[in-house]
């Protein structure tokens, strides 16, 4: 039986996934997904592969939030002060 984190390795292999589309693959909390993806990035750092990480956008005003360092969604936009945020997404990029 796999680890949890080995499956979602393997589901972010596939496709690039939201926290939300995660959690509904594996059967976990979006928030554990979130507690999940900073071991991820690391495991598959040492096998010489990257997790990449979409950036979340604003969908009011279309800001994008480019070099954000936690994997969790904004909670509201700098630019407009929105809270309607698209989340993040996920993948893992082999090299």
């Amino acid at each position: 039986m796999k680890t949890i984190r080995h499956q979602l390795i393997e589901a972010l292999m596939e496709r690039e996934m939201t926290a939300i589309d995660l959690s509904q693959e594996v059967g976990i909390q979006e928030k554990e997904v979130y507690a999940h993806l900073p071991h991820i990035a690391r495991s598959v750092a040492s096998q010489g592969n990257k997790l990449v990480v979409g950036p979340a956008r604003c969908l009011k005003c279309g800001f994008v939030f480019e070099g954000r360092k936690r994997f969790t969604r904004p909670g509201r936009c700098p630019k407009c002060r929105e809270t309607h945020i698209q989340n993040p997404s996920y993948t893992i990029q082999r090299r």
